[in-house]
């Protein structure tokens, strides 16, 4: 059975930094696109990085480029996102999700396998 199990979420102050991680069980991530996404509340899930599965191509949305990092652990079978210079408007539910298609795509609906989500909350 496929498992994604996201950690790392809480509570931060702005200007501070997070890193998630997403531990698979039953699937071996290596070879296969992985994406980070996020749901606010009352809003869609919106992709906010995604690494294709040979790690050669990497997106990022406009609002988190040149704050936040997508990488892969092979060895421990787990994806990051570390997340600098977080703002209020990061706080979200965030979720990894792996796509088992071998063709790369960033957008939500062509992912297949989904973690529980973790809560990142950017407060003073």
């Amino acid at each position: 059975q496929v498992q994604l199990v996201e950690s790392g979420g809480g509570l931060v102050q702005p200007g501070g930094s997070l890193r998630l991680s997403c531990a698979s069980s039953g699937f071996t991530l290596a070879g296969n696109a992985i994406g980070w996404f996020r749901q606010a509340p009352g809003k869609e899930r919106e992709a906010v990085a995604c690494l294709s599965s040979s790690g050669a191509i990497t997106d990022y949305a406009d609002s988190v480029k040149g704050r936040f990092a997508i990488s892969r652990d092979n060895a421990k079978n787990t994806v990051y996102l570390q997340m600098n210079s977080l703002k209020p408007e990061d706080t979200a539910v965030y979720y990894c999700a792996i796509r088992r298609v071998p063709l790369y795509d960033c957008a939500p609906r062509r992912y297949d396998q989904w973690g529980q989500g973790t809560q990142v909350t950017v407060s003073s």
